[in-house]
């Protein structure tokens, strides 16, 4: 297994770090085709957090990942040509009730994700692809964030990236990948652009019981996702159903976890609500003995 290692501040653009999250109303928004401009970024850095490094063999859009199968499945003990996100009972079982009689093992928590780069032209994006987390209970693919090219999600520049998983818990024994092929809608399919390609390794021994946040960086932008070692951990799933609503509204929900004495808040949901709907299933990991609270935000005008 390649080793993840804490970084310092050199002029190199994969040592990052976190700035202020910057939350964008997406739906008014217009996209264009994109002008690249700069493909020479840089990072603005307030702290340090990981330095994550691409593994080789790991590129989707060249069809290096799939000639390299047999060094994934000999390496890492995964059919990179699965493609799966369906899992078995028994895997679901030890997962949520621990039935198997296994104990409790580290989890990852994935509280954001977050557009951090672009080195294309300032406006609203659309992106699509995948984020995947790949454990050694299941080496299927467990998706983060899905996304068709035929419905994209519009962002911009330092703003959030709608989740739309896990569907399970993550394990983290002793490690987990991260398989991403993420790309920027332009004009025709061959025009798109490579945001973020390849696959990342987390190891249980070095990563920590807080949320850090670790910088994924691709071609023409960077992708910063914030996560923790959830050790000793159990899954949370929290299902929300519209039922009934008089009007239309809009709807904030998010979560609030306790970690090492600390708490860290994220967002599961927020967008407007206008009739009968089914919100999702979110999948969360939390420290066993400890409180996780819902947070329910809608205007006064409505309550």
């Amino acid at each position: 297994m390649k080793e993840m290692w804490r970084g310092t501040i050199e002029h190199k653009q994969s040592n990052l770090i976190q700035r202020p999250i910057k939350d964008s109303t997406e739906s008014n928004q217009k996209t264009t085709d994109v002008e690249v401009t700069d493909s020479n970024h840089t990072v603005d850095v307030d702290e340090v957090a990981w330095c994550e490094h691409i593994c080789q063999h790991s590129s989707h859009r060249d069809g290096t990942i799939y000639k390299y199968k047999l060094y994934w499945k000999n390496n890492y003990h995964i059919d990179v040509t699965n493609r799966e996100d369906k899992w078995s009972l028994w895997i679901h079982c030890v997962i949520v009730t621990g039935c198997s009689g296994i104990p409790l093992y580290c989890r990852t928590m994935i509280f954001s994700l977050k557009l951090a780069k672009t080195t294309t032209s300032s406006g609203p994006l659309q992106l699509y692809g995948y984020i995947a987390a790949r454990d050694l209970l299941d080496d299927k693919l467990n998706y983060v964030f899905n996304r068709s090219r035929d419905d994209p999600i519009i962002v911009q520049e330092e703003s959030i990236i709608e989740m739309t998983g896990p569907k399970r818990g993550i394990a983290l024994i002793p490690n987990v990948l991260f398989e991403f092929d993420m790309r920027i809608k332009n004009g025709e399919k061959e025009d798109d652009l490579q945001l973020i390609d390849g696959i990342i390794e987390f190891q249980e021994i070095l990563l920590q019981e807080k949320p850090i946040t670790a910088r994924i960086t691709g071609d023409y932008g960077d992708v910063d996702m914030c996560l923790a070692n959830v050790s000793n951990g159990v899954e949370a799933t929290v299902e929300v159903a519209i039922l009934e609503p008089d009007h239309g509204f809009d709807l904030s929900i998010s979560c609030v976890l306790f970690m090492m004495e600390r708490s860290k808040e994220f967002q599961l949901f927020g967008g407007t609500i206008g009739e009968f709907c089914q919100l999702g299933r979110f999948v969360t990991a939390v420290f066993l003995d400890t409180v996780m609270h819902l947070k329910f935000k809608v205007p006064m005008l409505f309550l």
